[in-house]
């Protein structure tokens, strides 16, 4: 707004989304098939959004082949539905990387939130994203997030890692030194849980009732 259309950036105010951590924790069993993959040594790398042009996805499979070249233990688990997502499941096959692939299609409430928590990292690599409350979920339920600069919430969760959405060489390699160096998994994923511990709905809407008080005086 104010680099596009020159408005002083003393009128603006900004109110983040937030995340109810406790809507977000799993509350039943729900076995989706990957407790026993990561028993037996599998990584989980989830994505989880529309399969749109808008959401990358098409950028996290081409990171999940570089990924695969370089450690065969990993499993990434696309959940959502879109226009892309045919496409998604032959490019996987494309790639050669389809055995290690699951398409778990379109899940809410206890599924959604289930997959979220047995992931270990979440990657969300938008081409273009207003928000993002999603990475808000994952960082609360202590998951490595790794995020496009190119989404808002980036601007909030100092503790996501952070890549340019093309380049997917970086997002291979925060992947696998998120997950092989687990001292920094830990501490990263301590400061996003922090950075969602200050985004409550409850601070939003202070911020947004003294946004009114202000235009009052």
């Amino acid at each position: 707004v104010v680099r596009e259309y020159g408005v002083d950036p003393g009128k603006i105010d900004v109110v983040y989304n937030a995340v109810d951590r406790e809507s977000v924790k799993p509350k039943g069993e729900v076995s989706l098939g990957l407790e026993k993959l990561k028993e037996i040594g599998y990584k989980i790398v989830l994505f989880l959004g529309r399969i749109t042009l808008q959401k990358g996805p098409e950028y996290f499979l081409l990171a999940a082949k570089k990924v695969l070249e370089a450690d065969s233990k990993f499993v990434f688990v696309v959940v959502g539905n879109g226009d892309m997502y045919e496409k998604m499941i032959m490019d996987s096959a494309r790639f050669g990387i389809a055995k290690n692939v699951i398409f778990a299609g379109f899940l809410r409430g206890e599924q959604r939130n289930k997959v979220i928590d047995i992931c270990d990292v979440y990657v969300m690599p938008s081409v273009s994203e207003p928000f993002g409350i999603t990475a808000l979920e994952a960082a609360s339920l202590g998951k490595v997030v790794i995020i496009s600069k190119q989404s808002g919430v980036s601007e909030v969760l100092k503790g996501a890692l952070k890549v340019d959405f093309w380049d997917t060489d970086e997002m291979a390699n925060k992947i696998l030194a998120s997950l092989r160096y687990k001292p920094l998994a830990g501490l990263i994923s301590k400061i996003a849980r922090s950075d969602v511990d200050r985004l409550t709905w409850e601070v939003s809407a202070d911020k947004c009732i003294n946004v009114y008080k202000s235009l009052e005086s």
